[in-house]
């Protein structure tokens, strides 16, 4: 019985690639085309040339391959499934004794590969080929990215300083036009300090022309700010307003969710982006597991109500998504809720299909 089992697993696996292959590659493609057409007239526009456009559509092709995984694995497993059941070689599967979910068992152990595959494909490389393609895409169009580097406000130990800058230079670590305000833990003030700009030496932050505001005898008075290497908050916290959470790989986007909540900054958005990073990754094994749940149910027009079956599980499942993902960055739902909830919501579904399906 147990070899049997895996001559039947190896069969379907053998009829599942190849189909697979070729519906990763069509919407891989299709995903290229969109890309392209949609911004071909800016292209023409601005007489991007035409080995730039080839090159940012290459390096748009990582990004393409982690979209079309899962509709090509439900679509590959729904069209097998269903090819097999219309040749009547499921239900000489069923009638050997072997339960319909231990003869689909090794496609959720390929979706669970799948699964674990993404995640590192887009922590390694989906990342930076992304934010590569953003940036020449940018330059092409000659478009200005949005570099928050203007008006920065931080919050640093506890809330007791708050920092108002300017400007920061970015590449020679200074900042600009600066107050910081010191409270103690009560929240009464305690002093402020005024400068026309500070320069990271490595350690803390060495200022020039800096004044400061304290009390004297019930007096607020100014003086020269004496030597002072207290200020010793890094450079990477001032510098977090020109950073996409979504082109940093999911140890440095943790890192930049707890500077923000550390930071007294707004972090929800942040935190449900650095959650999906996880849910995300799983959506190719909730697709193997709808895709079985659909096993045998099409016996004509196969191909048709495959591709049709799985665009429309594709549509639904990523509208529920954005929703889901759009309350929780307005905090209306926990981040966490927001990326999880429709990993949950589908599980629960493709047990219940799975229940009622064909055996």
């Amino acid at each position: 019985m147990i070899k049997s089992g895996f001559i039947l697993d190896r069969y379907l696996l053998r009829q599942f690639y190849p189909i697979f292959f070729v519906a990763i590659t069509m919407f891989v493609f299709i995903i290229l085309l969109i890309d392209l057409f949609s911004n071909l007239v800016r292209y023409l526009n601005n007489d991007v040339p035409v080995f730039t456009m080839l090159k940012i559509s290459f390096l748009f092709i990582p990004k393409s391959v982690s979209y079309a995984m899962p509709i090509s694995l439900l679509f590959a497993a729904a069209y097998t499934l269903g090819d097999l059941y219309s040749r009547n070689e499921l239900t000489t599967v069923f009638t050997s004794g072997i339960p319909f979910w231990r003869f689909s068992f090794s496609l959720i152990i390929v979706g669970i590969a799948a699964s674990i595959f993404s995640f590192f494909l887009d922590d390694i490389v989906v990342i930076p080929t992304l934010k590569t393609k953003n940036d020449l895409s940018r330059k092409a169009l000659k478009q200005i990215a949005a570099t928050g580097n203007n008006d920065i406000v931080i919050k640093a130990r506890n809330d007791c300083l708050i920092y108002s800058v300017d400007y920061i230079d970015y590449e020679n670590l200074l900042l600009n036009g600066i107050s910081i305000i010191e409270r103690s833990e009560d929240g009464r003030f305690v002093s402020e300090v005024r400068a026309s700009s500070a320069e990271w030496n490595g350690n803390y932050w060495e200022f020039q022309n800096a004044y400061i505001y304290q009390y004297e005898d019930n007096i607020l008075r100014i003086k020269p700010m004496p030597y002072d290497a207290s200020y010793i908050e890094p450079p990477e916290m001032f510098m977090r307003n020109a950073v996409n959470i979504k082109e940093l790989p999911a140890k440095q986007a943790g890192i930049l969710v707890d500077d923000l909540r550390v930071s007294g900054l707004p972090y929800f958005a942040a935190q449900a982006d650095y959650y999906h990073r996880y849910s995300f990754s799983t959506t190719s094994f909730i697709v193997m597991i709808l895709s079985v749940s659909m096993g045998g149910r099409f016996r004509k027009n196969i191909l048709l109500m495959s591709l049709f079956t799985s665009l429309s599980i594709a549509v639904v499942y990523y509208i529920t998504e954005m929703l889901s993902m759009t309350m929780a960055g307005l905090n209306y739902i926990h981040p966490a809720i927001g990326a999880w909830f429709p990993i949950i919501l589908f599980i629960v579904i493709g047990i219940i299909l799975i229940r009622s399906a064909k055996t």
